[in-house]
């Protein structure tokens, strides 16, 4: 039986960035935390994340991620609770949340990445995680009605006063995340260590700009939608559109493509007639078969084998679901496979990108 099979998951751990924090390489994601009354499939209540957490620490895992407008607090709160259920665990755990969205949509300065939504943002997560300190702070977004300079001022104080450990991003271009790095350097303030950022098979253009200023930086890279929303699973077939809205998230998006369809939630249709997606989907079960391992195993661990890459994030309804997902952080792909699912998904690189990276061949520095 092969290694990803193995019923005592147990998850190795990576440096986070260039910083002193050692990171389980798979991140427990939980945005389906609550939310009962959402129509969106694989939402959890309480009892069932409270499982998933439990099954996450029992496997190794220490590093859980949310966000405050997950569920606007909800998520947050489901973990603070767990956590006074778990007093044991909080110090061996690296908790990750983010700011920027409205929390209140009738106060025009509580969204964003002012000093004052920042200030406020901290002690409502704080409140709601039950907690003294966040391990991780991002930014969920770049913000322009806010100078930059004023946004991580504000963050370093949070460092200073010990209300945060770190600080990251999350959903930025690549001259946003440059010029926060360059920006943090020029003030001496505390350096971001971790870039959140949508990055599977199925969404390569994260590395023309964002992976290469990680691997430069110094900073994680932290995958989110590793499975691209279901895409990556292997459980489609081609010309069989699933029609179940309450059991299929990828049903749900097409039910109503005009308003659900986005980076979170793809549509199963627009790559329905590709064959390049059908080349991908087939080579991954070739590799899964051999391995003995599931297909979405196979989408986590190839980027578990791609540079900077600290922890990929996850999500799960069940527990069987997440144990299973979690075996990829075991599964060892073969450099000729990794080479294999990197050139099947290669995106067509527009400019400036295709006449850069063609010119760069032979200049590469080891």
């Amino acid at each position: 039986m092969a290694d990803a099979t193995r019923d005592d998951i147990q998850l190795p751990y990576r440096y986070l960035g260039n910083s002193g924090l050692r990171v389980s390489t798979i991140c427990l994601g939980t945005m389906t935390f609550g939310a009962l009354e959402s129509s969106r499939p694989g939402q959890c209540d309480e009892p069932t994340a409270h499982s998933l957490l439990d099954a996450f620490v029992q496997a190794g895992g220490n590093f859980i991620d949310t966000a405050d407008v997950y569920q606007f607090g909800v998520s947050e709160s489901i973990i603070g609770n767990w956590l006074v259920k778990r007093p044991d665990v909080r110090s061996k755990m690296i908790i990750a949340t983010k700011l920027w969205g409205p929390m209140d949509k009738d106060d025009p300065n509580c969204r964003g990445l002012s000093r004052h939504h920042v200030l406020l943002a901290v002690e409502q997560s704080l409140h709601r995680l039950r907690t003294d300190y966040i391990d991780l702070y991002q930014i969920h977004c770049w913000d322009d009605g806010t100078p930059l300079e004023e946004t991580l001022r504000a963050l370093n104080d949070l460092v200073k006063m010990g209300k945060v450990h770190y600080i990251g991003v999350s959903n930025v271009t690549g001259w946003q995340f440059q010029k926060i790095i360059d920006t943090s350097k020029y003030l001496g303030l505390n350096q971001i260590i971790s870039n959140q950022a949508q990055y599977s098979l199925l969404c390569r253009s994260t590395e023309w700009e964002l992976l290469e200023v990680c691997k430069r930086e110094g900073v994680a890279m932290l995958p989110w939608s590793p499975l691209k929303g279901g895409l990556l699973t292997g459980k489609y077939e081609r010309g069989v559109v699933p029609d179940d809205p309450k059991s299929s998230r990828i049903a749900w998006v097409e039910a109503d493509k005009k308003s659900r369809s986005n980076q979170s939630h793809p549509s199963l249709t627009q790559y329905a007639d590709k064959d390049e997606y059908w080349e991908l989907i087939k080579a991954m079960r070739e590799i899964a078969t051999k391995h003995d391992a599931s297909v979405a195993q196979v989408a986590i661990a190839w980027l578990l084998h791609q540079p900077a890459v600290s922890s990929v994030v996850i999500g799960a309804r069940t527990v069987s679901q997440l144990q299973d997902n979690l075996k990829a952080a075991q599964l060892k792909l073969d450099p000729e496979e990794v080479s294999l699912l990197t050139t099947l998904s290669n995106e067509t690189l527009p400019y400036p990108y295709e006449m850069v990276f063609r010119l760069q061949k032979g200049r590469e520095r080891n």
